[in-house]
């Protein structure tokens, strides 16, 4: 038996959003851009998913821009902000925290080391929860925006964007959040907050790979990253992606459309993977309990080696990581466990995530090769059974 706990690193591809891009993929071919019927059908499918994504979020279709992914987004986000607000004098210093994902870290890093500005990088609790009075304390006059996930990727926890958010407008500081992980998972008051943009990524929401959304408030000044032909109100030249964009905007309406059945479940998988894991001794949760995404299981492993424990699970047929999959070649501790101060020697963390299509079969194989593979290790044996 086989089974996918990796739904945090990607998601298969949802049938509603297979079915919505067929047509773009088999017959349709316009360029959204052209004037021709081809060209005006391509369009009208890209501003039908505009409209989609805008109302799952719970904004105005005019606020969504589309993006390559979510790293894009982040990007665009926080040097776009930041090299307008600069350029209208209002100042050149940025906040975030040290478990954001590696878009927003080293888009804040460059900004530091190639363009002269000044950042903040606010260290999380042992919980992985950063403090809102020990962030709002960094905010400076000349702040110009403040990113904030509202959900961290590997450990899942979920950030008081509710407490930051209001504070930060009071201060007339923009609040970026990268809800890669969150959206469908965790309730977005984009409005209550004060969030004056946020980034997406299709495939992490059972959408295609290669898509992903920005959604930018209109009254919000911000600089293109890409220079060409002026789509996407100027800020992301480039021919649309129409089929990426039409299963974007699909899987986004499947997702908001079944979150309230489909975040419990998640929740029950959730827990009963925690209880079997648990169980098996000498295991702990890394990151709160309570404030953490319904799908994901980040745990701490003692006496045990990551390596041997991922090859084990993988004969097994279990997928899980041991951390982002969105870092190729890393070779260094995860950045969000140094930052949380999780113990690294003889410790294998391990992140299980579940999705829309995992069943409770699939949690109890993982559960049983898991246990397997821990006491089998633990008591000097192979990775592997045989």
């Amino acid at each position: 038996m086989r089974a996918y706990l990796d739904h945090a690193a990607t998601t298969p591809l949802a049938p509603e959003a297979l079915a919505a891009m067929r047509p773009w993929l088999e017959v349709e071919h316009g360029n959204p851009s052209s004037q021709h019927a081809a060209g005006r059908a391509a369009r009208a499918a890209v501003e039908d998913a505009r409209e989609q994504v805008a109302a799952a979020l719970g904004v105005t279709p005019l606020e969504v821009l589309f993006t390559g992914g979510g790293t894009e987004a982040d990007n665009t986000a926080l040097k776009g902000i930041a090299w307008a607000a600069r350029d209208a004098g209002r100042g050149a210093h940025l906040v975030t925290t040290a478990i954001e994902h590696h878009a927003v870290l080293d888009s804040a890093r460059w900004l530091a080391l190639r363009q002269a500005f000044d950042v903040t990088e606010v260290p999380v609790e042992p919980d992985g929860i950063v403090d809102p009075g020990r962030l709002l304390a960094a905010v400076r006059d000349d702040t110009v925006v403040v990113s904030v996930m509202a959900a961290n990727n590997e450990i899942g926890t979920v950030q008081p964007l509710d407490v930051i958010g209001p504070a930060l407008a009071q201060r007339g500081v923009v609040l970026h959040t990268d809800a890669v992980q969150a959206f469908g998972r965790v309730p977005l008051d984009l409005d209550g907050w004060g969030v004056g943009a946020l980034s997406l990524s299709a495939h992490k929401f059972n959408g295609p790979k290669g898509v992903g959304a920005l959604m930018l408030r209109r009254d919000l000044p911000c600089e293109g990253l890409l220079h060409g032909g002026g789509q996407e109100r100027g800020l992301r030249s480039g021919t649309l992606n129409a089929t990426g964009i039409v299963g974007c905007g699909a899987a986004a309406q499947l997702t908001a459309a079944t979150a309230a059945v489909q975040v419990p479940r998640l929740r029950a998988l959730r827990d009963r993977l925690l209880e079997g894991l648990l169980a098996v001794g000498d295991v702990a949760v890394n990151g709160s309990r309570r404030l953490r995404l319904p799908h994901n299981a980040h745990v701490a492993i003692h006496d045990c080696d990551a390596d041997g424990l991922l090859l084990a699970l993988d004969a097994a047929g279990v997928a899980v990581s041991t951390g982002s999959a969105c870092q190729s070649g890393a070779a260094q501790p995860s950045h969000v466990m140094t930052a949380i101060g999780a113990p690294l020697e003889g410790v294998a963390h391990l992140r299980f995530t579940c999705g829309r299509t995992t069943t409770t079969a699939e949690v109890d194989h993982a559960v049983a090769a898991c246990t397997d593979a821990i006491k089998r290790l633990r008591d000097g044996g192979s990775a592997l059974p045989w």
